[in-house]
């Protein structure tokens, strides 16, 4: 396990390019070894790949992150960033995220855990077509509760009201980033799946051509 030394939510698919990165080794009571990355989850990704394992990798699974990686939430994501860098380096690779809807609830990784480790084998037995990858989204709920498992399709997450403005004590203004969410109500997609309590996986894929304007914006006779 290679993880960011620090919290990187919505890092996105940043690259340290500006400094040094560095690798610090770190055991688990269980004895197996890790280690911390001064970058993002995708430098994590490179440095796992290239330095860790020498290239020698058969799946790159990134998460299980606390929180839910829905809709349009994917471009900000760090854990599904991390796994489109195992896409882009043309390995098997997977974002697992535990949907929590309440802050304060204590996470439960067990459901997620053991649904990882069954598509892991099912991913390496019946390949995604190279540089694709899935997004995959557990309900914070007991095991008991998770009502099945949806393969859907990416919704529509919205932010409004996402700028809060506050002045320090010289009167100059601040800002923070927050919102309330507006989530789609569309069936089959991931963030309905989750709201129904079920488990949301996603196929996934680098290419963000809208092709279907390819003829449109050749018509503008540029």
């Amino acid at each position: 396990m290679v993880a960011p030394e620090r919290p990187r939510s919505a890092a996105g698919h940043a690259i340290t390019l500006h400094k040094p990165l560095r690798l610090s080794e770190m055991s688990f009571s269980d004895n197996i070894k890790g280690w911390a990355c001064s970058g993002t989850p995708t430098d994590c990704v490179t440095l796992g790949y290239d330095i860790v394992m020498q290239s020698q990798c058969d799946l790159v699974v990134s998460g299980i992150n606390a929180g839910a990686n829905l809709g349009w939430d994917i471009t900000y994501s760090g854990t599904v960033s991390a796994a489109m860098e195992g896409a882009v380096l043309g390995m098997p690779a997977i974002a697992i995220s535990v949907a929590s809807v309440h802050e304060n609830r204590t996470i439960d990784y067990a459901a997620a855990a053991e649904f990882v480790a069954i598509v892991a084998q099912k991913l390496l037995s019946d390949p995604l077509p190279v540089h694709d990858l899935l997004n995959i989204n557990v309900p914070n709920i007991p095991k008991s509760e998770i009502k099945g498992v949806r393969v859907t399709l990416t919704g529509k997450r919205e932010y409004i009201d996402r700028i809060i403005v506050r002045e320090d004590p010289a009167g100059r203004p601040y800002y923070w980033q927050a919102g309330q969410i507006k989530d789609t109500t569309e069936q089959d997609t991931d963030v309905h799946a989750i709201l129904e309590g079920y488990i949301s996986i996603s196929p996934l894929q680098l290419d963000m051509t809208a092709y279907k304007e390819l003829i449109r914006i050749k018509k503008w006779g540029l």
